[in-house]
């Protein structure tokens, strides 16, 4: 059995449970159909009806699938969706869930991506992240700094934190793979400060000698500056409009097999990081609803949550 062959078992063994008389269906396109066949083939091993359908790929991540595709999504019971852009984000997606479906979204991930970081250990990574999500759910605001001049505030009081554990056993449950992070929507209109994104971004790749320094002001980025990163990130949130510049998203990785690569599928993951999002939120359990979401992931950052010390220069104090 190849590497690539026994994370697919993993993934569907061990991640979503799947059992035997269960429908799955795996959802793929061109770029990743190798991965979508492969958790294919591994979901047959298991007594399922399993089934795979390749739609085009999307323009934009939380773009919608085809119209058919979201009603075949909730007439099954079991998702796993390698695309080359995410559908995490999406009312197809979010509609399963509330009928019991348990998926999980595999957005741009490679081979090398997929065999390392599904042999961690996501009973470790689950408390890790479980952790993280009640700290931000019982906070009220977080305060997150680095050398390199960021220094924003996000208030995020009510609003409930997530954990992403990659442990999809349950009716509803929703996780990417690789997973590892527990995270929550700031409230809209409420965040300010200076976002310096310094290790990837989505639709840019890996920052290696750049940064992508962003102004934010009552919830919303006002400014982009830093060179081409930032002119590429501009030109892919400007078609969406004003919603797209949304402050949706803050996450604290806790997967210790992830690394900083560039793919910021894993990027996030990665202990000793945090990211920042644009753009939708209602996923979870914020307000706004556009067709983008792109994460920006920040290299050893010191965080508050309420004038509790987290973590500092990327390293935790609460494990």
């Amino acid at each position: 059995m190849s590497a690539l062959e026994d994370a697919a078992k993993v993934a569907v063994k061990d991640c979503m449970a799947i059992k035997p008389g269960e429908k799955a269906l795996v959802i793929t396109d061109e770029p990743l159909r190798k991965i979508g066949y492969a958790l294919w083939e591994s979901a047959k091993e298991f007594g399922v009806e399993a089934i795979i359908t390749e739609i085009t790929p999307r323009r934009s991540h939380g773009e919608e699938p085809p119209e058919p595709v979201g009603e075949l999504m909730k007439l099954v019971d079991v998702i796993l969706i390698p695309t080359s852009k995410s559908l995490s984000h999406t009312d197809s997606r979010r509609e399963a869930c509330k009928k019991g479906v348990r998926i999980a979204t595999l957005p741009g991930i490679t081979e090398d991506t997929m065999i390392r970081t599904l042999n961690a250990n996501y009973s470790q990574i689950a408390g890790r992240s479980k952790k993280i999500a009640e700290i931000l759910k019982n906070g009220s605001k977080v305060r997150i700094q680095t050398d390199r001049g960021m220094d924003v505030t996000l208030v995020i009081d009510e609003r409930d934190g997530h954990a992403d554990t990659g442990l999809n056993h349950n009716p509803g449950d929703f996780s990417n793979l690789p997973a590892g992070e527990g995270y929550i929507a700031p409230l809209e209109g409420k965040t300010e400060g200076v976002i310096v994104i310094d290790g990837s971004m989505a639709g840019v790749g890996k920052l290696e000698d750049e940064e992508i320094i962003i102004t934010v002001k009552e919830g919303f980025a006002t400014e982009i500056r830093g060179g081409k990163a930032a002119e590429k990130l501009l030109s892919i949130m400007q078609p969406f409009g004003k919603l797209a510049f949304n402050v949706a998203e803050l996450g604290i990785g806790t997967n210790d097999k992830a690394l900083v690569i560039g793919n910021v599928l894993e990027d996030e993951k990665a202990i000793g990081t945090v990211h920042i999002a644009f753009g939708d939120n209602k996923s979870m359990g914020g307000t706004i609803r556009v067709a983008s979401h792109l994460d920006g992931v920040i290299m050893r950052p010191t965080v508050y949550v309420d004038d509790k010390l987290i973590m500092e220069h990327g390293k935790f104090l609460i494990f």
